[in-house]
């Protein structure tokens, strides 16, 4: 509908008296808009005999004022006949009876104080369809009005500013005990980590509040003028925090996670059917980079909608074995070659990952999710040096918040002659249009602007020398704990660490890895399960170290955690032992009655309570 002279969208509405369950007022150069009261459903209001549509009402108005006109010369006749008969009625009473009509056929009133548009008669003395007069009214309906802008106003004040506990007590007593979990636990997945309070701040603030679709400096939307600066600080703190070079590097911070930011790097650069190649699952990578199960079901969307391949470690070693990858790469002939996993503890050799997509003509991309704090310190390899593009989390050895990021190469391209390039020129990268592309519009919306203040705030402190210092603890720590199963003649993949995770291999204690996690679990030590190489089931648990890092713990205090883990795999044994023949939920179940169990877990909380929780007020 086209816009009116002097329409405003304004809630100032006049209440009089209610003659039905909506209202609709006529005030000085404004109409109110609808209010429903939630009593009234809307399906209601569409069948209300008094309501019309906006568009009807102007022709509505032009029939009624020929109405009107027969209706006064009608009364006139009928008072000439009236006077004939010497029954006089007093004009004054009259006129005050004729206007309460007109205000009640004109005015419907909402009980919630809102306003609805309804049939109305054309205003005596009005030039437009929104009259310029305001409606006189009494003090008691001017008195109504104003109670009911105090108690709008009122409302607003409580719903909008009500703390957590007071506005929803069920989720904040949830989330209470999730507070008080991750307190007095052992945290050891090795993809979680915890934030710090400046970082908590930025993601539960009021940018919540702002939609910002498209890339800064180019919004679909006005207002953005404070975010495009937020955005742009962000993705100059993520080239520092890299130690890269502008001119060479671009990056994009809107990503929902990292394996929104894998996809977008496939949209941008593959036609559906292309080819992927990427880790094994089972030998550590991740299903972002393509999966299908043993029976040929397709997992991941990276193998639904492009073409598949994976490589595999040395079923003996452990390690990637790169003159397998590049037979394979070879034949396969991959548009993306994806270096990069979510479980392998071991360095990367980002130069053989280099030479061998030179050789098939592939994109080479790294998937740093997990290392990303320890290349952005320096304590690993870095895949900057080798790769066209490089995605991650934020959350991980990050230390920031929930979400992904993506760079890539720009500028120009270093001479490599006889290697083949599938994307761009000779001379130029052209990957940023295109992966800036497929993240909007093609794949996302807007951007979490909260999130990516929080994750400003993170990249600010990734630059530190106390950030470095944190990674080098956490690589420390991983070799500690590494160092103490082996002691105690546990089997770890690899037979150790160069990063933050290990791997243990449970099948040489003749354990199944469903079972420990749970008992673990029950422990208050949360880890996860995973699949080990060669193995023909899960068999190992993958456990990491940058969480109890963030909260203080040092090489030590992984002795005494993996005492903790020692003893779990001996309850373990012993309940598998006993109860071998029931099934998985009853062996779950009875893990809540167990003594050694609670035993464990007060030593555990006991411990755990010991450090300080980021963030937290207790």
């Amino acid at each position: 509908m086209d816009a009116q002279p002097g329409l405003s969208l304004g809630l100032n509405a006049h209440i009089s008296s209610p003659v039905s369950s909506h209202s609709a007022t006529l005030t000085d150069n404004s109409f109110s808009f609808p209010i429903p009261n939630p009593s009234v459903p809307w399906q209601q209001l569409l069948v209300d005999e008094d309501y019309k549509p906006l568009d009807k009402l102007k022709h509505e108005e032009e029939e009624e004022d020929d109405d009107d006109d027969d209706v006064d010369q009608e009364e006139e006749e009928d008072d000439d006949e009236e006077e004939e008969e010497g029954g006089i009625i007093d004009e004054e009473e009259a006129h005050e009876q004729k206007e309460e009509e007109r205000k009640q056929h004109q005015t419907i009133n909402f009980m919630g104080g809102g306003s609805f548009p309804v049939k109305r008669r054309h205003i005596e003395g009005s030039e437009s369809y929104f009259p310029s007069k305001r409606f006189a009214a009494d003090s008691n309906s001017n008195s109504n009005s104003n109670s009911t802008v105090e108690g709008r106003k009122a409302s607003v004040l409580s719903w909008g500013n009500q703390p957590l506990g007071i506005a929803d007590p069920e989720i904040f007593e949830i989330m209470e005990k999730e507070k008080k979990r991750q307190f007095k636990g052992i945290e050891l997945i090795a993809s979680e980590n915890f934030v710090c309070k400046a970082v908590m701040e930025a993601l539960g603030s009021h940018l919540t509040n702002k939609y910002s679709e498209g890339m800064p400096g180019n919004k679909y939307y006005t207002g953005n003028q404070h975010i495009d600066q937020l955005e742009f600080l962000c993705c100059e703190r993520a080239l520092v925090a890299f130690d890269l070079d502008p001119n060479k590097w671009g990056v994009n911070v809107q990503p929902y996670s990292c394996t929104s930011a894998n996809f977008a790097v496939y949209t941008g650069l593959l036609h559906p059917g292309d080819r992927i190649m990427g880790m094994d699952s089972a030998s550590g990578g991740h299903l972002s980079h393509g999966y299908y199960t043993m029976s040929g079901k397709k997992v991941s969307a990276a193998s639904i909608f492009f073409e598949t391949m994976p490589y595999k470690v040395n079923h003996l070693t452990g390690y990637i074995d790169y003159e397998k990858l590049e037979e394979k790469a070879m034949d396969f002939r991959p548009k993306i070659l994806i270096c990069g996993g979510s479980s392998y503890p071991r360095e990367w050799d980002y130069g053989k990952f280099r030479m061998i997509a030179d050789k098939c003509g592939a994109v080479l991309m790294c998937d740093m999710a997990h290392i990303s704090g320890l290349v952005a310190a320096k304590e690993v390899a870095s895949p900057f040096d080798y790769c066209d593009i490089v995605t991650s989390t934020t959350h991980k050895s990050l230390r920031g918040p929930r979400g992904g990021i993506v760079f890539y190469r720009r500028g120009a391209k270093p001479r490599k002659p006889g290697h083949v390039h599938y994307h761009g020129d000779d001379v130029n990268y052209d990957l940023e249009e295109k992966i800036n592309f497929a993240l909007y519009p093609s794949l996302q919306g807007g951007p979490h602007n909260n999130h990516i203040a929080a994750l400003a705030v993170a990249l600010k402190q990734v630059a530190t020398p106390e950030y470095k210092a944190y990674m080098q603890q956490v690589k420390k720590n991983a070799q500690a704990l590494a160092s103490a199963l082996l002691k105690r003649k546990c089997r770890l993949v690899t037979d150790g660490t160069d990063n933050h995770l290990l791997l243990w291999d449970l099948t040489a204690l003749g354990l199944n890895d469903r079972n420990y996690e749970k008992v673990c679990e029950a422990c208050h030590i949360t880890l996860n399960k995973c699949a080990i190489y060669g193995s023909t089931s899960p068999g190992g648990v993958r456990i990491g170290t940058p969480a109890m890092t963030s909260r203080g713990c040092v090489e030590e205090d992984f002795e005494t955690i993996a005492e903790f883990l020692l003893k779990a795999a001996q309850i373990t044994s012993s309940i598998v032992q006993r109860e071998h023949a029931k099934p998985f939920k009853d062996f779950v179940k009875n893990l809540q009655i167990n003594k050694d169990i609670s035993n464990l877990r007060n030593q555990v909380e006991a411990f755990s309570s010991r450090f300080a929780m980021p963030g937290f007020d207790f």
